[in-house]
């Protein structure tokens, strides 16, 4: 059984590294590297990921490996973008990141993070939403597993580059 944990300030370090490869090893091919770069630098960066540990609305859980290094992550908060239109956002929450390093896919690590996120987001809001990348069939397949259905376009940004996500909508 996997054990999820809370991030602290001590793990900053490692999951901003954990965050930032992963990406890049999921989508990295897809991007002009300064795209990638820009995008990096803003996405989980140390003073960001202190704040939303340390923020009551955002929570983030890692799940470590059997060598003790962070193996995946799951960042759940307040809803940061815009809906599709006729998608109610009060009563909401999102699930901002969830990811798994290469070697931990297939563990069922996944799986532990997604439920520890689903129970968090049910003591919260009645609604979770998603983004997720149109080309990643795997993770659609793995939210849709969940119950979330497909409510929506969403333009997500890496630099310059402008990729199609689709928002995804579970009812708690």
């Amino acid at each position: 059984m996997t054990k999820i944990t809370p991030a602290a300030d001590a793990d900053v370090g490692e999951l901003t590294l954990f965050a930032s490869q992963t990406f890049t090893h999921t989508f990295g091919h897809i991007y002009d590297p300064a795209d990638l770069s820009a995008f990096l630098a803003g996405w989980n960066p140390p003073e960001k990921l202190r704040a939303q540990i340390a923020d009551p609305a955002w929570a983030i859980a890692l799940a470590h490996g059997a060598d003790g290094a962070i193996a995946g992550f799951i960042k759940m908060g307040p809803l940061d973008f815009d809906l599709p239109e006729g998608q109610p956002g009060d009563d909401a929450a999102e699930l901002h990141q969830l990811y798994v390093g290469p070697a931990a896919q297939g563990t069922g690590i996944a799986a532990a993070l997604m439920d520890w996120g689903i129970a968090w987001a049910r003591e919260r809001a009645s609604i979770l939403y998603l983004s997720v990348f149109t080309e990643n069939a795997r993770a659609q397949a793995f939210y849709r597993r969940y119950g979330f259905v497909d409510v929506g376009r969403n333009a997500f940004r890496v630099g310059n580059h402008i990729d199609e996500d689709r928002f995804f909508r579970l009812d708690l």
